[in-house]
């Protein structure tokens, strides 16, 4: 008898096992299918997502146009693309007139950085001559030629990336506007179309991921301010030129994971070292390098858990494993789709957690008047 009951609870056990790996293997297939579904589609779900971040960002000015100075919808939704467009054309002016106007002073430090390299190059320990470094640049330019159509590819490449990316940032900026001229009618359109209890969930949901998605830009926005902070002074105190545009530079650059950092710090590390020598090109490393660690590892982390309820643990591994699948993009994605979840699974474990409500009390009825001369009955 126990050796039977033992081989019913393994059959039993097995059979549980079975059937939760037949559903984890169904809701995998269902996310890859999602996945694949979303590549396809995502020349029109790049954009979106670009418009709901920046959304998310000018949000409140449109928010506060439309209650505070009782502007209509659309107005409010044009003034805050306008205004909008002039600051991104401001600090595309902060950081193109400076540049301008030192070309010439950067020109003669590339020059004399190339002429110090020379030099460097031709003493111990490489003792590399006029003939040698000639015989290297020739070998390197029949490199160039014999990898011309290379070149030519990869020349058409990017100037379709550049198209695209012009096509992405007009239709962002068109989703944007139509986001906040008509975004609070949008989760009560919904919850009408909606049946039954999916009226109430889906919009509530959805509303928390606003939220949510809010304080994800919010904290980016913050933490791409100390870094423009923290390393403009860096940059400051050493002497290196063009201290307001490459501190504008990092902050914009800090809404792109890991690569923005590099190009950002490569682009401050570059001009101190034609124009300071090296110095001080070393220097404003180690102050690039101390600050992105910082950044990375204590306040990204600490910001974001704060406002997205996450741990920063949590926020670490989402930013790897992006990074891991899609790349910039992913890397990019990665905190607030993780949210996202986060915010989903919260709102089930909630309703899967709630107690039933208690039975409504019956409503009071006065008893039947008593004939004349009778107490009335309590029965």
């Amino acid at each position: 008898m126990p050796a039977s009951l033992n081989a019913d609870k393994t059959r039993s056990a097995l059979r549980t096992t079975a059937v939760l790996s037949a559903q984890t293997l169904v809701v995998l297939l269902l996310a890859y299918v999602l996945l694949w579904m979303m590549g396809r589609a995502w020349s029109v779900i790049w954009p979106l997502v670009i418009a709901l971040l920046i959304t998310t960002l000018t949000w409140p000015i449109a928010r506060f146009l439309r209650d505070r100075l009782r502007f209509r919808p659309a107005l409010a939704a044009g003034v805050v693309t306008v205004l909008f467009l002039v600051v991104m054309a401001g600090v595309l002016v902060v950081i193109i007139v400076p540049v301008a106007n030192q070309s010439g002073e950067l020109a003669d430090g590339v020059v004399n950085g190339i002429q110090q390299v020379r030099e460097w190059a031709s003493g111990p320990p490489l003792n590399f001559g006029d003939d040698d470094i000639s015989q290297t640049l020739d070998t390197v330019v029949a490199e160039l030629q014999s990898r011309a159509s290379s070149i030519v590819n990869y020349t058409l490449t990017g100037l379709n990336t550049v198209v695209n990316g012009v096509v992405t940032t007009v239709l962002a900026l068109f989703l944007m506007f139509f986001f906040l001229k008509d975004g609070p009618r949008f989760l009560p359109w919904l919850s009408r179309q909606l049946p039954g209890r999916l009226a109430v969930d889906v919009p509530t949901v959805m509303h928390r991921g606003w939220d949510t998605l809010g304080a994800f830009v919010r904290s980016q926005a913050f933490v791409g301010l100390l870094d423009a902070v923290f390393i403009g002074l860096g940059l400051w105190i050493v002497g290196v030129p063009l201290v307001l545009p490459l501190a504008v530079l990092t902050f914009i650059t800090a809404f792109i994971p890991i690569v923005g950092a590099l190009f950002a710090g490569f682009v401050a590390v570059l001009i101190a070292l034609v124009t300071q020598g090296w110095v001080d090109a070393l220097i404003v490393l180690a102050i690039i390098i101390v600050v992105q660690q910082l950044e990375g590892n204590v306040f990204q982390p600490m910001v974001q858990s704060r406002g997205l309820g996450l741990h920063a643990a949590v926020v670490l591994l989402a930013v790897t494993l992006g990074g891991g699948l899609a790349g910039i993009i992913g890397a990019l994605l990665a905190v607030p789709v993780a949210a996202l979840v986060s915010v989903v699974y919260t709102y089930i474990r909630e309703q899967l957690s709630d107690e039933p409500p208690p039975p409504e009390p019956e409503p009071d009825i006065p008893p039947d008047p008593a004939p004349d001369g009778e107490e009335p009955s309590m029965v």
